[in-house]
């Protein structure tokens, strides 16, 4: 069984409203041992018109003495985690090295939203004008590949195919063979990084299977990568630990025998049952 859920989001993310201490109670009632709170910050973030509030910016200071408090008053029943989801895209690379330093981080997701500042989220249609479907994600992925070279502040790589979550062509087809060899580069770059990635179990409803693709974990392993973590991405309580035993069947399937856990910013191996 997998114990914790890696990849969770509370009322501190713009497109949350789920209180942490619900969020705590579910995990205990799921029988975990921990819970990791991600919530999301991407620094100058461009706000949408249609989405006003979504403006992703974390009030850090907060945040972690809210943490610290549940920390403590949980002590005796969870183990509360602190982390974050920092979106990363090269004009803020400088800004998310002075942020991961700056707090006593357990774990930190980095993740692609944008591309660049000025190219949009792949959440909206805007991002797909003019070009082909391939181009779009070549280019989503072409700019997580960067990203390992300008900040080292993250320890996991999140969703790595979250572009293909929100492609507006319903009769598009991913596939993963059109873009392995970018997906080679990224992973040989963050294994030399002493980084990993996460099974994002959120694509289930979205694309049919976990982030990323079992041909992208496969290739993973076979690169000799070791770090890899689970999460729901949850944004409310119901969805904490959402499509684990399909995360779990995968890890085995692709030849993992255990999961990976951070505390201190440094990776735990956990067994699978």
């Amino acid at each position: 069984m997998i114990t914790t859920d890696m990849h969770v989001h509370s009322c501190f993310s713009s497109d949350s409203s789920e209180q942490m201490e619900a969020i705590i109670d579910t995990a205990i009632q799921k029988g975990f041992s921990y819970v990791y709170f991600t919530d999301h910050h991407d620094e100058r973030f461009p706000v949408h018109p249609s989405a006003p509030d979504m403006t992703f910016q974390l009030d850090f200071d907060r945040y972690i003495s809210k943490l610290q408090d549940l920390r403590e008053q949980y002590k005796n029943t969870i183990e509360v985690r602190f982390g974050v989801e920092q979106g990363i895209c090269p004009e803020v690379a400088p800004d998310i090295d002075a942020i991961s330093n700056r707090y006593p981080f357990d774990f930190i997701i980095g993740s692609s939203h944008l591309t660049r500042l000025e190219n949009g989220d792949p959440y909206y249609p805007e991002y797909y004008e003019n070009k082909t479907n391939v181009e779009a994600y070549r280019e989503y992925f072409m700019s997580e590949a960067e990203n390992v070279l300008l900040t080292d502040g993250f320890d996991i790589y999140g969703h790595l195919d979250y572009a293909v979550r929100y492609c507006p062509d319903p009769t598009f087809v991913y596939q993963f063979n059109d873009y392995r060899d970018i997906f080679e580069v990224l992973f040989k770059r963050l294994i030399e990084h002493g980084k990993g990635i996460e099974i994002n179990t959120a694509g289930i409803t979205k694309i049919g299977y976990p982030h990323p693709h079992i041909e992208a974990l496969r290739l993973y392993k076979a690169l000799g990568g070791e770090i890899i973590t689970v999460g729901s991405d949850a944004h409310v309580k119901e969805n904490i630990g959402f499509g684990f035993d399909i995360a779990e069947d995968l890890l085995k399937e692709t030849g993992f025998h255990y999961y990976t856990v951070f505390k201190n910013r440094k990776p735990e191996f956990l067994p699978l049952s």
